[in-house]
Parts: structure tokens; sequence; C-alpha cells
């Protein structure tokens, strides 16, 4: 197999794309997407994302993690590839594309994008943790402790512990820093491993300190390994809704395998 490629990241977070709008791309390979993922004998990436023609908007976006599998929606992801939609001159400034989890709108100017979120209408508030949906199911932890804190093991054990088990969900811990900033560590599953940033996490963090009066704001600011992003969004009766993720998305290299 000979593949064109394009590599991505955005706050650390980092994608091989692929322009498949020729569906020349075997999607079935499970083995051959975890190979081009992985960091010793293939790219290396926390996962692979197609961009596919779509009948009514601008383009398809197809996700997998890392381990080869097609995943729910990657917040970063898809600011990445609207990056990669721009640079390949599908779109302009502005974008409406479909993901796994719905249609979504996002604008790009240099290298910020602004991503629209799904509508998060359920917050579900636990003893020592929240859980929610923000396109992809994320476990929200208080870690005061969070530099020194063992993401890995810690992480892994509530991913795949009850009442997750094998579907398994991504985890957050978070720390406070002030009224509207707050530092973020993921533990993904299908990447089992910390990764440097997560869209959809930092979404869920923002969500889930409105939902448990951590905060106030609807502006939040996100602290992650890989750099900063932002959270924006309007609250009514416990339900959140113009969900935006905001954050730089870059091109690194590209190149044939």
């Amino acid at each position: 197999m000979q593949q064109d490629f394009y590599k991505y990241q955005g706050t650390g977070n980092d994608f091989v794309m692929i322009d498949n709008r020729q569906q020349t791309f075997d999607k079935n390979n499970t083995k051959q997407i975890a190979f081009l993922c992985d960091r010793r004998f293939g790219i290396g990436a926390d996962g692979l994302i197609l961009l596919e023609n779509h009948n009514d908007h601008d383009f398809k976006m197809v996700y997998y993690n890392s381990d080869g599998n097609e995943s729910t929606m990657c917040g970063n992801g898809g600011r990445c590839l609207v990056a990669f939609a721009r640079d390949l001159g599908v779109i302009e400034s502005e974008t409406v594309f479909e993901a796994i989890d719905g249609i979504h709108h996002a604008s790009i100017n240099g290298d910020e994008v602004k991503l629209q979120m799904v509508d998060v209408n359920t917050v579900e508030k636990h003893g020592n943790h929240v859980f929610l949906d923000t396109g992809s199911p994320h476990h929200v932890q208080y870690e005061d402790n969070i530099e020194n804190f063992d993401i890995k093991s810690k992480g892994a054990k509530i991913r795949y512990g009850a009442p997750y088990n094998e579907k398994g969900s991504n985890v957050n811990f978070v720390k406070k820093v002030t009224d509207d900033t707050f530092t973020v560590r993921t533990y993904e599953r299908g990447v089992e491993d910390e990764t440097l940033s997560c869209g959809t996490g930092v979404t869920a963090v923002a969500i889930a300190m409105h939902a448990t009066n951590e905060t106030k704001n609807s502006l939040i600011n996100l602290n992650v390994q890989g750099g900063e992003l932002k959270v924006s969004f309007d609250e009514a009766n416990g339900a959140y809704k113009n969900v935006w993720l905001v954050g730089p998305a870059k091109f690194v290299f590209k190149g044939i395998v």
C-alpha cells in the first residue's frame, strides 16, 4: 500500500489526515489504521481522520482511534479537519460538516478554529465525579495533585471499571486555578493513555464545572498539557446549548507511507 497523508495537531493532540474523497482508503482494515497511528512503526498519532464528500454539507468526518477502531466524536480532531479542509481548498473560512455525532458548524481564522459542539441536556452528578456526553462520554473528577498524578493507571482503572466496563469512558482529572480557568489532564479510551489534549474532554470539564457551581462563567479557559483551549456555552435550566470549542489547529508535515 502507498498512501499520501498529512499530519495535524491541536494543542498536542495529533492526527493522521487522509483525503478520502475518492474512496480509495480501506476503512475496514483496522490493523492498517493502527499501524499508521503507531509511533514506532508507523507515522504516529492519537487518531486517524478521513475527509470525505458529503451530499448536503461541505464534507464528512470519519474518525478512528489509534487502536484502529472507529470512534465517537473528537473535538480537537474536528478542529484539525477544518484546517485540513481549508488547506485542501474544500472550504474558505466557514463550514458545515457531518461527524458521527451529527452536524457541526465551524470557522477558521489563521490557526484558530472555532468548532460548535453538540448540545448537552444531561449532566449526571455523582458523589466524587460528574458524567456527561459531549459527543464522546466523559467522566470528570477533581484532583488537587494533578501535576504528579498517575493519569495512565488511575484513568485506566476508572475507564474499565463500573459502571463503564467494556464500553468505557474517557476520564478527565481537573484542578481549579481561578474562577474561569481550570487545568485538565485526560485519559482517552482507544488511545489507552494520557493525551496532551482532548477537545470533547475540556468541553465536558467546562460544562461540569459550571453545573457543579465551581464557576459561574460561560467562557472557560482550559489549560492542557499541550497548550490552552477555550469553551463557551449558553445554559438554561441545566441544559447547555451553543457550545463552542476554540483553539489552535496546525499543519505539521505531509508524506507518503
